[in-house]
């Protein structure tokens, strides 16, 4: 080009910025400078997403101190601001980022929105809010835009604070400022990270118009607090009333499926996209996850083989390692993972969240160890879910000094990481480390769930700490606005049995009524009677669980009922039990044990001979088995099905 100006040049570094080529782009501007063009307002704008994307800070600051050379027109032009506040926010630097906006006397909502969303960027959702009210007093609220109030929203939903949620909603509706469609579809989701569905579907139902993104919105909402069937229902109202399903209600459908191990609900969505020739990024991965979930791992496998070789995608790995450990195929899992490696796939954190589980049920600690040592050389071991699992793995695999090692050394925690080293502690047997534990959570502002409730409960039943257990369980609802669920009841009632306080534990169960008709309740309760020799409870408990739901199902409590009879004598009974267990075809699971010496799973089933060392083995449990009787220990009566043939 014979004839360059100033607009050739922007041109050209703005083709570069674009197109991903940072470097070119900033040798433009000194090239410009060079061929003594003076860089105007647009030249800077256009070169600071190359800075950024470069990630080098002191191209960024000399950049930068090229603009207040230029002087004051170029400083305070409020397009220069707003892009230069973007790219030190996105390069982390945010103390530039805030120097820079506050020395801009008059700020429009570019320079709020840039500033907000810089903090938003970088993690620091109370910072968004504490500048965003500081943008409500300094401006009228015409001023800012719907960019300025969905950042807010975004902040909040990253803290999850429902009374944060609830005052914007106040703000905007007191100020006529909700007209917006899409600030309402942010709303629904906003409330819906806070866990208020109800205001969430208040929000949606109230909306005077709606686009696929609100219907979207509110479907999502609904699968992600667990209500798939409303969900879906959804799906159907949207298609009645016109409205095309997008990859998001897919996404939506098949975590719904997911959720439900619908496996017709899966395949008839599956089916819809290749009939509608449907693609999007991540489709495969929730077709795995689909599928896994509905016990069709088969099928998983050959999404999974058909599109592996050669990808890079990290979902589709992580969902069929997920996929493989949630249906127990520990080893295939494993060899997933290690095939992913040869592929030279990085793992990520969810990776190794989603494997490390597998070596707590394989039984090897060598295995969770190396990982571990993945973990570290990836920089995942400072991962919140990583850390979490990492808990959960030692303590399963028998280190609580490892699990408290990991525990103790993660800088950043939340109730996942707690329950796991809360559920540590009840495992072995420490019950009182547990307990306390889970009242440093205050100190710690970390808000514990229902499964860190369910956790210290158990370490309570376990141990026998039943003043502490009740205390908790009492305060569930008042402390921690947490409402008891059936697992919470089945505790409770676990820890009454557990230390023969049974008719107490009977009444507990019995003055719940409906909410109480959960087999985990009423299979507590019948295994506290039969150890505890209260035989016509536990007949009265049986009958209970065979009328309940998918009781009559359950081997575990036909044998249990068998057992009682038996110790009473009554082997009329316990014939009757067996008979009727012959006919319904159910089988008691046979009893599996391991445990990894020197690197090797050493796997031990009820009656096998298989083991090369059986032959050392047996007599040495005959020996131990001796002196326990020696020193009074009388194990429980348990009838064998052999017994009665």
């Amino acid at each position: 080009m014979r004839k360059r100006n100033v607009v050739s040049w922007n041109t050209m570094i703005s083709w570069y910025a674009k197109t991903g080529r940072y470097m070119e782009a900033v040798k433009h501007l000194t090239m410009m400078m060079r061929a003594g063009f003076t860089p105007s307002v647009v030249s800077f704008i256009n070169v600071f997403p190359a800075v950024s994307g470069l990630g080098d800070i002191d191209v960024a600051h000399l950049i930068y101190g090229m603009v207040t050379k230029l002087g004051e027109e170029y400083v305070n032009d409020l397009f220069v601001v707003s892009s230069a506040v973007t790219m030190y926010a996105e390069l982390g630097c945010l103390d530039f980022a805030r120097k820079i906006s506050d020395n801009c006397s008059k700020k429009n909502a570019h320079v709020w929105n840039a500033m907000i969303g810089g903090y938003i960027q970088n993690n620091c959702p109370i910072a968004a809010l504490e500048l965003f009210n500081m943008a409500l007093e300094v401006e009228d609220s015409g001023n800012l835009d719907d960019v300025t109030f969905l950042s807010a929203l975004t902040a909040a939903s990253e803290l999850q604070q429902l009374d944060i949620a609830q005052q914007l909603h106040s703000y905007l509706i007191k100020n006529s400022l909700l007209s917006s469609v899409i600030l309402l579809n942010a709303f629904i989701a906003l409330y819906s990270r806070c866990n208020s569905i109800t205001d969430s579907f208040k929000v949606f139902s109230e909306m005077q118009e709606r686009d696929v993104v609100s219907w979207n919105s509110m479907i999502c909402a609904l699968v992600q607090n667990g209500l798939d069937d409303e969900g879906l229902m959804l799906v159907y109202e949207m298609q009645k009333l016109g409205f095309s399903v997008d990859d998001v209600t897919i996404t939506a459908i098949l975590s719904a499926a997911s959720n439900l191990r619908n496996q017709e609900i899966g395949k008839q969505t599956h089916g819809y996209l290749i009939r509608h020739g449907i693609q999007f990024i991540g489709m495969e991965s929730y077709l795995i996850d689909m599928y896994a979930k509905s016990g069709l791992i088969e099928d998983a496998e050959t999404i999974f083989k058909r599109n592996c070789k050669g990808s890079i995608d990290l979902a589709l790995w992580n969902a069929m390692i997920s996929g493989n450990t949630q249906t127990g195929l520990i080893e295939k899992s494993l060899i997933i993972f290690q095939q992913m490696l040869e592929e030279n796939v990085v793992p990520n954190a969810v990776t190794l969240a989603s494997v490390l589980p597998a070596c707590s049920q394989l039984g090897s600690m060598a295995l969770g160890k190396q990982l571990h040592g993945i973990a570290i050389r990836n920089f995942l071991d400072v991962n919140i879910f990583v850390i979490s699992a990492l808990v959960d793995m030692y303590s399963k695999s028998g280190s609580l000094v490892y699990a408290e090692r990991v525990f103790g050394k993660a800088a950043v925690q939340n109730s996942v990481t707690y329950t796991n080293m809360i559920l540590g502690y009840a495992q072995h047997g420490m019950g009182e480390k547990a307990v306390a534990l889970f009242h440093s959570m205050k100190e710690y502002s970390i808000t514990p769930d229902a499964t860190t409730i369910v956790a210290v409960l158990s370490a309570c039943s376990y141990t026998g700490l039943i003043s502490e257990g009740l205390e908790i369980y009492d305060s569930m609802e008042s402390e921690y606005g947490i409402r008891p669920s059936a697992e919470h009841y089945a505790c409770v009632v676990d820890m009454l049995g557990r230390v023969g306080r049974v008719v107490e534990a009977y009444e507990f169960a019995r003055k719940l009524g409906k909410e109480g008709n959960a087999l985990g309740i009423w299979g507590s309760l019948l295994s506290a009677c039969r150890i505890h020799q209260e035989f016509e409870l536990g007949k009265v408990v049986a009958d209970k669980l065979l009328e309940m739901e998918g009781g009559d199902r359950v081997t575990g409590y036909h044998v249990l009922l068998s057992n009682i009879h038996a110790e009473e004598g009554n082997w009329e009974y316990v014939k009757t039990v067996r008979r009727e267990m012959a006919q319904r075809g159910l089988m008691k699971e046979v009893g599996c044990s391991w445990i990894d010496v020197s690197g090797n799973v050493n796997c031990f089933v009820s009656r096998e001979r298989k083991h090369p060392k059986c032959d050392e083995i047996y007599p040495l449990l005959k020996h131990l088995s001796a002196n326990l009787k020696d020193a009074g220990y009388a194990p429980p009566f348990v009838c064998s099905e052999s017994d009665f043939s």
